[in-house]
């Protein structure tokens, strides 16, 4: 019986809280709306757009034809090296002086990531850059110069440069869509809590149901409220009017 009644007063609550929300339905419409426009907003006028340029490169570890298996096996074990030299202090300032920048070179390097995909022996080298221009400048610079600097380094055939960069179009970030769509979820989800928060705290007694849940007592009769009884009893009035009139 205990558990029972337990439950019956959980799905109470949960009815309650439908109807909160069903009831400021509205208002949690209106701050998902807010939410998105606010996000949106914030995007366009407070984020710098950037944009990402893509060289790519092909590691050769020596002369030889490029179907041998053990050559393609020690190329792959290859790119990880030439990962951390592309980006070593000595190539970024290289590629620094050669563009004339006026920037440090840990910057550039938080700007640059390389990717090598799977089973091949390519490196794309991507810069991201507010500029989309200058982000194809350090790409195609950075290709080159660490290009040769692994050359030379590593006494191996240097990677070859298989495809320059090219000046990106559209931004890679932020994403206007993605933002907007979070911003209105936080709306919903803010909004929705402080409803549901309100209804929860909320433990006036409304109904003879309220008397008998908080207070653990019967109700042996309910008093109407003054008001709805007043307009109660001004519609049966209204209604007697109009009989009146239909019978004339």
């Amino acid at each position: 019986m205990e558990k029972l009644h337990d439950n019956d007063e959980m799905e109470i609550d949960l009815i309650e809280i439908l109807y909160a929300l069903k009831k400021r339905a509205l208002i949690i419409l209106a701050a998902l709306l807010a939410g998105a426009l606010i996000a949106g907003v914030y995007t366009k006028l407070m984020i710098t757009p950037l944009y990402s340029a893509t060289s790519t490169v092909l590691v050769i570890s020596k002369e030889t034809t490029l179907t041998s298996i053990a050559d393609l096996q020690f190329g792959s074990q290859l790119t990880k090296d030439y990962s951390m030299l592309i980006t070593s202090r000595s190539v970024l300032e290289e590629v620094l002086d050669n563009l004339g920048l006026d920037m440090g070179y840990g910057a550039l390097k938080g700007n640059v990531s390389i990717n090598n995909p799977d089973e091949t022996r390519i490196l794309q080298i991507t810069v991201t850059n507010p500029d989309p221009q200058l982000a194809k400048e350090l790409a195609d610079e950075l290709a080159a110069v660490s290009s040769e600097y692994i050359g030379d380094k590593m006494e191996v055939v240097p990677p070859k440069i298989i495809e320059k960069a090219e000046v990106p179009a559209a931004q890679t970030s932020p994403s206007m869509s993605r933002n907007v769509m979070l911003g209105a979820l936080a709306g919903l989800v803010l909004s929705a809590g402080v409803v549901i928060l309100m209804t929860v705290m909320n433990d006036s007694i409304r109904s003879e149901d309220d008397i008998e849940r908080y207070l653990n007592i019967p109700t042996l009769a309910s008093i109407p409220d003054r008001k709805d009884y007043i307009s109660g009893k001004t519609k049966k009035k209204s209604k007697r009017k109009r009989k009146r009139r239909k019978h004339k």
